[in-house]
């Protein structure tokens, strides 16, 4: 026989002679593979020959004990597999869109960013795509990424540090916070247009769990300064924390898009000066893993709109 002619078997292989092709494959006998593709065993060996003319190579080789795939029939096989998923995932997605996109979506992210930008941006989408439903997995920032990298869920939000593994990622840039001071108003660093964490560091501090991304960067941003950092005060969450600093116990770090700080009248912002206080927001998917046309929509949304401003 010549060599593979790619031409002829594009143009005139159909996919239930490519079908059958990989039947064969698996049962190595075309009797059973004529059975499961509901065809005559007669009908069944005619395409299999003229399958071979058409790809110019023999595809296997006749033994007593059955059909046994030839070198060139494995790399065939190899590709039509990979063909007929992809055809799998177009029906799938080509179907969503004639019904109305729908399906599912598993969001690993941290409990900050869900109140910063998420929480909004899901219950925009959801009012457009009625039909999509959502799983959020609250985790610590490391954990969402490795949530999606095992296939436990679509995509990750997460902050970007020199913590997180991205190698197993496909990355898209999605926002960008900035870590701001929390003082009570009249305090002598409420009058900074921006404050060094090592002064802030001299004032009586309320932090949040230690587990948190943010009091890691803080904690991250001391060993820096190699001076040591210990909050006066730990509570449980951020809005807390604020509370504190309402009633001028001491000054907290939190992002910018936390709250509107006009609903905080007796605390001033002041932003972090430090280069590390600017934290980019990635979303992640799993490389390689297809992604439904649900999850891509939402994607499209998160990366499509502008971020929310503290004030909105």
């Amino acid at each position: 026989m010549s060599t593979l002619s790619v031409h002829g078997l594009t143009r005139r292989a159909d996919l239930f002679t490519l079908r059958l092709f990989l039947t064969v494959v698996e049962e190595r006998q075309i009797r059973r593979a004529a059975v499961r593709e509901n065809i005559a065993p007669s009908a069944a060996t005619k395409r299999i020959q003229d399958l071979e003319d058409i790809a110019g190579v023999q595809l296997f080789e006749r033994q007593p004990t059955g059909m046994v795939t030839s070198a060139a029939g494995e790399v065939l096989a190899r590709h039509l597999r990979l063909l007929f998923e992809n055809l799998d995932d177009m029906r799938r997605e080509l179907q969503e869109f004639s019904e109305g996109v729908r399906g599912y979506i598993t969001i690993a992210v941290t409990g900050s960013i869900i109140v910063q930008y998420l929480a909004r941006e899901i219950g925009e989408f959801s009012r457009s795509f009625p039909l999509v439903e959502f799983d959020i997995q609250q985790d610590l920032n490391t954990n969402v990424v490795k949530g999606v990298v095992a296939g436990d869920a679509d995509l990750a939000v997460y902050v970007a540090s020199s913590e997180i593994d991205e190698s197993g990622l496909d990355v898209l840039p999605y926002r960008t916070n900035r870590l701001v001071a929390l003082v009570p108003r009249g305090h002598p660093l409420a009058e900074l247009p921006e404050v060094p964490f090592a002064d802030l560091m001299r004032e009586p501090f309320i932090g949040i769990p230690s587990s948190t991304t943010l009091m890691a960067d803080l904690y991250r941003g001391a060993r820096d300064l190699g001076r040591p950092f210990q909050p006066k005060l730990t509570v449980g969450t951020v809005e807390a924390a604020r509370a504190l600093v309402e009633a001028g116990m001491g000054v907290t770090v939190q992002p910018d898009c936390m709250f509107p700080v006009e609903s905080v009248p007796q605390v001033a912002v002041v932003p972090l000066a430090d280069p590390w206080a600017v934290r980019p927001v990635h979303i992640g998917t799993r490389t390689g893993r297809p992604m439904t046309a649900a999850t891509r929509a939402f994607i499209r949304q998160l990366t499509e709109q502008p971020a929310p401003s503290a004030e909105s």
